[in-house]
């Protein structure tokens, strides 16, 4: 369902070595592919998913919250702007994705075209009738 290597295409964020900071997860069911990226503490209108030339992109921003007045002692947690990319096969339906955001999940389901999915092919048999010795 993905053109070579479906990590190759993928942007790291803050240029990480290793596990991504934007983890997902993708799965192939029997009709449809769904990809799910965690997103915590992103608001919906943060987010933009794209699709363009059978690349899946998801842009999301998460903003920084420390108010005016604190100091803040530890901050592990990443801000600013997270960009991840995916390039499909044509074997999905890019047209007929859907996403959902529950939970700080992205859930990003694109069907598997009809002419893509598995089928069993019956196999016609002619039936030849044998002919009779001759006799003399």
């Amino acid at each position: 369902m993905f053109r070579n290597d479906p990590f190759s295409d993928f942007d790291r964020f803050f240029g990480t070595v290793g596990r991504p900071t934007l983890p997902l997860d993708a799965v192939r069911r029997e009709n449809e592919v769904e990809v799910r990226i965690d997103l915590p503490g992103v608001s919906p209108d943060d987010i933009d998913v794209r699709i363009e030339d059978h690349t899946l992109s998801v842009r999301a921003e998460r903003l920084a919250d420390a108010a005016d007045g604190e100091t803040v002692l530890i901050a592990e947690r990443r801000f600013g702007v997270v960009h991840r990319r995916l390039r499909l096969t044509e074997e999905l339906d890019t047209d007929e994705l859907v996403a959902d955001y529950s939970n700080g999940v992205l859930t990003i389901t694109i069907p598997v075209r009809a002419s893509a999915t598995p089928r069993r092919i019956e196999i016609a048999t002619a039936t030849v009738a044998l002919a009779e010795p001759a006799t003399a």
